[in-house]
């Protein structure tokens, strides 16, 4: 597995991106040396936030941690990642069979409380209204909602718009 670190509002030292690439490496062992790692470290309102994406042909693991000790915050996300393919390794093997991505031998056994299956427990049926993002936006918050599906009438696709932690607005748009 390669690792791409990226930083912003900092400059990341030799010895943190060493640091990095060696945590990295233990969740290498259960990839093949194709897929790749980036790692976003960034410095906001003097907290450092470590985001980690590992995309591995179709399945995407995701960790972020903010922090005041990046040191911490990467050893936090690493334990993150392996935690999400350990709970998920019996689907991932049944998704992946065939494929050389993962090394499932190498991919410890989730604890049994982790183990649990993921319920489906509700499902609503809605009409695709035609608006643009503003009015998907506004419609999300007089519903008091944190996303929102809408029909973009500009690109006549299906869309999400979602609020953020930060307090601003995200879109999510189809990449076909």
């Amino acid at each position: 597995m390669r690792v791409i670190i990226t930083s912003k509002n900092f400059n990341a030292s030799d010895h943190l991106k060493q640091t990095i690439e060696s945590k990295f490496e233990k969740l290498g062992k259960y990839f093949s040396k194709d897929i790749v790692a980036n790692v976003t470290l960034a410095m906001e309102s003097g907290r450092q936030k470590i985001e980690a994406t590992i995309n591995a042909k179709g399945t995407i693991f995701r960790a972020e941690e903010e922090t005041n000790d990046i040191y911490s915050g990467v050893d936090r996300v690493v334990d993150k990642l392996s935690t999400q393919m350990s709970r998920f390794k019996t689907k991932l093997q049944r998704k992946h069979k065939d494929h050389k991505e993962f090394i499932f031998a190498n991919l410890p056994e989730a604890p049994d409380k982790d183990a649990q299956e993921m319920a489906l427990v509700r499902r609503k049926k809605f009409d695709l209204m035609p608006m643009s993002q503003d009015e998907a936006i506004m419609q999300m918050e007089l519903l008091g909602h944190t996303f929102y599906v809408f029909l973009n009438m500009e690109t006549d696709t299906v869309n999400v718009v979602y609020k953020r932690k930060d307090g601003n607005y995200g879109l999510l748009e189809p990449d076909y």
